[in-house]
């Protein structure tokens, strides 16, 4: 069927094509479901529990068993994904997650975040994420890239069964699909003591499914293609860089999955937010929280690049392959997230508690 639809609007224009409705997928669902790491990690580390949690765990589990069963069935094969394949830093994944974790606590959400916002009229999250852009592209090709390159090198893992962190201790498919299944178990236990609506659980669920569609249709257009087409799934960091590059420096841009992603998730939020009426401008209250967010974002940016993705990049599209550097960036993620929680917005307000007339009585 592919081969067909290759012929009626090319390779390129499909291959965009796919990225806009997965990208829009992603969007509408994140925006309705409210998907954030930053969010999720915040309640846990807080022992919380809360419904934000249990949005992330559904929708991370979801995509970890969805993605496995279509290798079950034989409908993909990932072996060739880039998170897989190719030579990856252990170093990298460790430092930058811790990076972009506490980078996320500071801008108050994570790339994937910052553009679902920056549709729904928050101009702090705009600005956030144009310097997260930026900031990415410098640590990829720009001043920022020989301190990357060091860091990246100081610990490497080989492609192959090397970076397959099931694959270490013996474990297939079948003890894949159980592990996912397990998370499920969590997230949707969770989400019954939260009393979760069925509206986000839902969603939560829909937001998961543009991240296994992702691996689906780039799979089927590689089968299909007579070039060669990377597998790939939902990733922010890499994309929105290169976007804008190609915006500032060419006429003329090449249409590819990945320029497919990034105005589809913004147009999926944008669509959702106007449906139901939460489009609204919202901009900073004072000069301190601009600085906050902006150190944020800059963190983020080289964090995502160092790590090889960002919470959905990494976190959650690199871990439903079990990518071994990837469950190392989530793992820093959540651990950076929680100091960076804790030094800046819980210990301060417990001190402003504890100083506060009323506590001195």
């Amino acid at each position: 069927m592919l081969v067909s639809v290759i012929d009626l609007v090319g390779e390129d224009r499909l291959s965009w094509l796919g990225g806009l409705l997965v990208g829009s997928m992603f969007g509408f669902f994140a925006q309705r479901s409210r998907f954030c790491l930053r969010a999720a990690a915040v309640e846990f580390s807080r022992g919380d529990g809360g419904p934000r949690l249990a949005v992330w765990l559904l929708t991370f589990a979801a995509a970890l068993l969805g993605t496995q069963a279509l290798v079950a069935l034989g409908w993909i094969e990932v072996s060739e994904a880039r998170q897989l394949g190719q030579r990856g830093s252990i170093s990298g994944a460790i430092v930058g997650g811790l990076m972009f974790g506490s980078g996320m606590i500071l801008a108050r959400g994570c790339a994937s975040r910052l553009l679902v916002l920056s549709a729904n009229g928050n101009l702090r999250a705009l600005l956030s994420g144009l310097v997260f852009v930026v900031t990415a592209q410098a640590s990829y090709r720009g001043l920022l890239s020989p301190a990357r390159e060091w860091l990246t090198s100081l610990w490497q893992v080989d492609g192959g069964q090397s970076r397959d962190i099931m694959a270490m201790f013996g474990a297939g498919t079948p003890e894949k699909l159980a592990f996912g299944a397990l998370w499920l178990l969590a997230g949707l236990t969770l989400a019954f003591r939260s009393e979760l609506s069925r509206r986000l659980i839902l969603s939560a669920f829909l937001t998961c499914a543009a991240v296994v569609a992702g691996w689906l249709f780039t799979y089927q257009l590689a089968q299909a293609s007579f070039s060669p087409v990377a597998l790939k799934s939902l990733t922010f960091s890499g994309p929105s860089a290169e976007l804008l590059m190609l915006v500032l420096n060419s006429a003329y841009l090449r249409l590819g999955f990945d320029l497919g992603v990034i105005p589809g998730v913004f147009l999926g939020s944008f669509v959702a937010a106007a449906l139901t009426r939460e489009l609204r401008l919202e901009g900073f209250s004072d000069g301190l929280g601009m600085r906050r967010y902006l150190l944020g974002a800059m963190l983020m940016g080289f964090g995502a690049m160092l790590a090889g993705g960002c919470a959905v990049g990494a976190g959650v599209t690199g871990a439903s392959v079990f990518a071994l550097t990837a469950w190392l960036v989530l793992g820093g993620m959540w651990l950076g997230a929680g100091v960076t929680d804790f030094t800046f917005d819980r210990a301060p307000q417990s001190q402003s508690t504890a100083d506060s007339p009323a506590s001195s009585k």
